[in-house]
């Protein structure tokens, strides 16, 4: 007889599986995009016009834009895996299948968390490899590199699982991210620096949770970072806790699963 802790083990691992399956056997569609698009940006932004810019810290251009052009594609593929394979489930009306199974909202969550946050630090690591063609990287704090990227990913998988309880149509799959998380990212401190910007606009940018995550995860990739790492850390990990929180709360409440 299996123990109960074995067989919500075997769910988790069923729901993990099919997440990274489903990501994986479409790569046409999840990894070669956005691989294509950093590409695209690190011949833009990075050669053509970063060629123009002068040394940021004591780095080029190009080598300052990477830490955060990986800390983007890492966000944004780690929302729109879960947003959209969550919608899909309720759309396809398979998730009413898991709800009813004696599997625990925990499982669930971790399950779909899981698949977005590999599928974010795959993309991740493939931008890294690309961005070896253009610029010569060293890592100078691995493990805050390591911390932020999973903590930032397993955050924006829950943000994305949030998004696919919520989402009644498709269009509001891709609502979120199109008019709130594009914004912010381009805001974020990705392309330049917020020394540059003006005194209002310097005080008015650390409200950006996303600069937070981007230059704390700069620092660890670069050693430089213009806000405080450790607030950084602690706002990412808070944040966290908070999605945790919140998206057990409507499963368990059956937000947008139950009439």
């Amino acid at each position: 007889m299996q123990t109960r802790l074995e067989q919500i083990g075997i769910a988790l691992n069923t729901i993990l599986t099919k997440e990274v399956v489903r990501f994986t056997r479409i790569w046409s569609q999840t990894l070669i995009p956005p691989a294509i698009t950093m590409t695209l940006y690190f011949i833009i932004f990075g050669k053509l016009i970063g060629s123009q810019i002068n040394m940021i810290s004591g780095y080029t251009y190009m080598q300052y834009i990477v830490p955060g052009l990986v800390m983007m594609s890492m966000m944004t593929n780690a929302y729109a895996n879960t947003a959209s394979s969550f919608f899909g489930a309720k759309f396809s009306r398979s998730i009413e299948e898991i709800m009813v199974a004696p599997v625990p909202n925990y499982a669930i969550m971790l399950g779909f968390m899981f698949g977005g946050t590999l599928r974010g630090l795959v993309v991740g690591f493939l931008i890294i490899l690309i961005s070896l063609f253009f610029t010569h990287l060293t890592i100078q704090h691995l493990g805050v590199v390591i911390f932020m990227a999973v903590l930032s990913t397993m955050l924006f998988s829950l943000a994305g699982l949030i998004n696919g309880i919520f989402a009644k149509k498709f269009d509001d799959v891709s609502f979120i991210p199109t008019f709130v998380l594009t914004p912010l990212t381009y805001l974020g401190g990705v392309f330049y620096s917020i020394k540059q910007l003006p005194p209002v606009w310097q005080k008015l940018s650390v409200f950006n949770p996303i600069l937070e995550m981007v230059d704390t995860f700069r620092y660890g990739m670069l050693g430089i970072s213009d806000v405080n790492i450790y607030f950084g850390m602690g706002l990412v990990s808070a944040l966290f806790i908070l999605m945790l929180v919140w998206s057990l709360y409507l499963l368990k409440k059956g937000v947008g699963l139950r009439t």
